[in-house]
């Protein structure tokens, strides 16, 4: 569910043209990536909307219960706990694409996988495919070939990258394409990351 406060919105010029709908891991909030924006270094003619909102702040099982922002319940990471699936959708498709680190990456590959208009593309940071099983029945087909970047750290000891590798696995096996790539980091960003996550929207975008 989304949270009753504003996104943070920024805008890299005047009249944009597409936008990146980007979700933030699990404890943070919209601004952990309003310094990333500059560093994607898009060009200077490019009009795009960055909509960075905040998840509500709710209990989080498997930080026994703790309030934090989170845009749904984890109960555990592995095949053997059960998924909470109320996640967060109504996003407007057009030239949009769906972005999320960690948590908000599992949310952001649930929504456009199911979206039933035509997406730009998903980016997937650090994150896994969640709800897995109720793909193969509730995937749309205006978004089965749809351009899936996904990035993990080779290091990352919060979600770790088997759960990266699965995911893909998985996303393969139902006819997608994921661009798959690793870094030797944690749970985390790098400045490799960074200038690849610019090139992938430039491409996607055309700008």
């Amino acid at each position: 569910m989304p949270s009753d406060e504003p996104p943070l919105i920024i805008e890299t010029g005047a009249e944009p043209d597409a936008s990146v709908i980007w979700l933030h891991g699990l404890g943070a909030d919209g601004y952990d990536f309003e310094g990333l924006v500059p560093m994607l270094e898009l060009p200077a003619d490019a009009a795009v909307r960055f909509v960075l909102p905040h998840a509500p702040v709710q209990p989080v099982t498997v930080n026994n219960g703790m309030r934090m922002r989170a845009w749904y319940d984890i109960l555990g990471f592995g095949a053997q706990f059960p998924q909470d699936e109320k996640k967060a959708r109504g996003i407007a498709a057009g030239r949009m694409v769906l972005a999320g680190f960690s948590q908000g990456g599992a949310v952001a590959l649930h929504t456009a996988l199911r979206y039933p208009e035509r997406l730009a593309g998903v980016m997937a940071l650090s994150t896994y495919l969640p709800v897995s099983a109720t793909l193969a029945g509730e995937r749309s087909d205006a978004n089965c070939d749809l351009p899936i970047l996904m990035v993990h750290g080779t290091e990352d000891a919060v979600v770790p990258v088997a759960l990266g590798e699965a995911s893909r696995d998985k996303l393969e096996q139902q006819g997608y394409a994921p661009e798959w790539h690793t870094y030797p980091m944690p749970h985390t960003i790098s400045a490799d990351e960074i200038a690849l996550i610019g090139d992938w929207l430039r491409r996607i975008l055309g700008v």
